[in-house]
C-alpha cells in the first residue's frame, strides 16, 4: 500500500489541511503516524477514491481550528515542533512557556541564571527530599551549566494592591479548600487589579502572561517559610503545595510535570479558552475560562481521582483488591487510558521514571508509595487494562512528595495556563469570533 503525507493528500482532494483532518475526525478517511510520530500518513488509494467521489456531504458542521502551537504525535505532544519530552528533560518551565507564546528560537540561547545555594538536608529526611545529584535545572548534566532561558525577569506579579488583595482573599476562604478552587479566586482578584489586561498586542499579552502565572503561584498560601521570592515557578509552587523541603530529584519532577502539561492541542479547556479569546476576553478571563473547564473530573480533575485511588492502597498487597472492587462496581480506573495515546502516554512514562529515580525504597513513606504504585501497575498489566496516563504520574508526584490534597490539579492548572495563553494569542491575531453551529434535533420550527 502506498502512503502519502498530509500535504499531498490535501492537494489531491483540493482542500486545506484543516479540512483533511476534519475528515479524519469524522471517520471519512483513515490515517496513521510515521515512525517518528511527526507526520500523518494517508492511503493514496483511499484518497484517490474520495477525490473521485467528491467531498463528503450531509455531515454535521464541524469546527476546525488551524493552530501552530502544538501537534500530537503517537505518544506525546510537540510544542511548535519541539518534542515535549525532550524539553521536559532539560528546559525550565518559564522558557518553554515563552517558546509556546513566541516561537522565538533566541530564547534557547539567553544567558544562564546564577546557581541558587544548595539547601541543607534537615535531619531525619530521606534522599528523596534533599540528597542526590542535581539534574533538574541543567542542560549539561549534573555539573553542567544552568539551563538558558528567562530566569525570573518579569516572572512575578509585582508586590502591590493586586497581590495583597489576592492574598487577603485567600485568608477568607475555608482552610480545607482545594488548591484549584483557590486559583479561581486568585485569578479573579489579580485580573480586577491589573489595568494593563486589556492591551492585547503580542508583547503586552506575553508580559501579562508572565505576571498572571507568577501571581497564581505567589498568592497561594505558603506551606513553608522558605525564601523563594527569587526562585523558579517550580520552586515557588512547591512551597505552596508541600510542607516538606524540596530536594533536587522531586523538584526536578515538578519542573518536568509543568513542562509536560503546558499544552495539549485542543483539549476541552483549551478550546473553551480559545472561544473566550476570540471574543477578545482579556488574558485573565481566558485563564478563568480554562480553569472552569479544567476542574471537571474528565479533565484536570482526573489527577485528583487518581490521588484518591493511590490513597486507598496503603500496602502493595492491597492493589488487586482495590482495583478488583472498583471494576466490580463498574467504575473506570482513574489514571489509565487516553483518548489520543492508545498505545501509551509517554509523558507518564517519563514522569514516573523521574520519580522512581528520585525516591529510594528506603525513603520511608515515599518509598512505600512507589512500591504501592508498582503494585497497581503490575495489577493493571495482569488484567490487560489500559496503560497509565499523565494523570496517574501527577498523582504519584503528589503522594510521594507529601503534597496537599488536590495538588495535582493545581500543578496542571499553573502549567496549562501557559498553553491557554499561547492559543489566546493566536485568536487575538486572528480577529474573528469562533462560532460553532448546532446540528438541530428538536421539534420542527412552527
Amino acid at each position: 500500500m502506498e502512503w502519502i503525507d498530509a500535504a499531498a493528500a490535501s492537494e489531491r482532494l483540493g482542500v486545506k489541511p484543516a479540512t483533511l483532518y476534519a475528515y479524519v475526525s469524522r471517520g471519512v478517511v483513515q490515517r496513521r503516524h510515521s515512525e517518528d510520530g511527526r507526520r500523518s500518513l494517508f492511503s493514496a488509494e483511499e484518497i484517490e477514491r474520495l477525490a473521485r467521489r467528491g467531498r463528503p456531504r450531509a455531515q454535521p458542521p464541524e469546527l476546525v481550528i488551524e493552530s501552530a502551537v502544538t501537534s500530537l504525535g503517537v505518544d506525546r505532544p510537540y510544542y511548535r515542533g519541539a518534542d515535549a519530552l525532550a524539553l521536559a528533560g532539560t528546559a525550565p518551565f518559564e522558557t518553554v512557556a515563552e517558546w509556546l507564546w513566541t516561537g522565538d528560537p533566541a530564547i534557547w540561547h539567553r544567558p544562564a541564571r546564577p546557581r541558587r545555594p544548595k539547601q541543607q538536608r534537615p535531619a531525619g529526611l530521606g534522599r528523596s527530599l534533599s540528597d542526590g545529584p542535581r539534574r533538574s535545572e541543567s542542560l549539561g548534566g549534573p555539573e553542567g551549566p544552568q539551563g538558558p532561558g528567562i530566569g525570573q525577569d518579569g516572572w512575578r506579579f509585582e508586590p502591590g494592591d493586586g497581590l495583597r488583595a489576592a492574598c487577603a482573599a485567600q485568608r477568607g476562604l475555608p482552610g480545607d479548600l482545594l488548591p484549584l478552587d483557590r486559583l479561581q479566586v486568585i485569578v479573579t482578584v489579580l485580573g480586577a487589579s491589573d489595568s494593563l489586561r486589556y492591551q492585547l498586542d503580542p508583547a503586552s499579552v506575553t508580559a501579562t502572561a508572565r505576571r498572571l502565572i507568577a501571581g497564581m503561584v505567589d498568592a497561594m498560601p505558603p506551606l513553608r517559610d522558605d525564601d523563594t521570592q527569587g526562585g523558579t515557578i517550580a520552586e515557588r509552587l512547591w512551597t505552596r503545595l508541600s510542607p516538606h523541603p524540596a530536594g533536587p530529584g522531586l523538584l526536578d519532577a515538578l519542573r518536568a510535570a509543568l513542562v509536560l502539561l503546558a499544552d495539549h492541542e485542543l483539549a476541552a479547556s483549551t478550546l473553551a479558552a480559545r472561544v473566550a479569546a476570540s471574543a477578545k476576553a482579556d488574558p485573565y478571563a481566558v485563564v478563568l475560562t480554562g480553569l472552569g473547564v479544567l476542574s471537571g473530573p474528565l479533565h484536570g480533575g482526573a489527577s485528583y481521582a487518581a490521588e484518591r485511588l493511590l490513597a486507598e492502597i496503603t500496602h502493595p498487597g492491597e492493589a488487586p483488591r482495590v482495583i478488583g472492587e472498583r471494576l466490580r462496581r463498574g467504575e473506570r480506573i482513574p489514571g489509565f487510558g487516553h483518548s489520543v495515546y492508545k498505545s501509551g502516554d509517554a509523558r507518564a512514562t517519563l514522569l514516573l521514571d523521574l520519580l522512581k529515580k528520585a525516591v529510594m525504597p528506603s525513603d520511608g513513606p515515599a518509598g512505600e508509595r512507589i512500591a504501592a504504585l508498582d503494585a497497581v501497575l503490575a495489577e493493571m498489566r495482569r488484567r490487560r487494562l489500559p496503560h497509565p496516563n499523565v494523570d496517574l504520574a501527577l498523582a504519584t508526584l503528589v503522594t510521594v512528595s507529601g503534597m496537599t490534597r488536590g495538588a495535582g490539579e493545581a500543578i496542571f492548572a499553573v502549567a496549562r495556563a501557559a498553553g491557554w495563553l499561547a492559543h489566546a494569542m493566536e485568536e487575538y491575531r486572528r480577529g474573528s469570533l469562533l462560532r460553532l453551529r448546532a446540528s438541530y434535533t428538536g421539534p420542527p420550527p412552527r
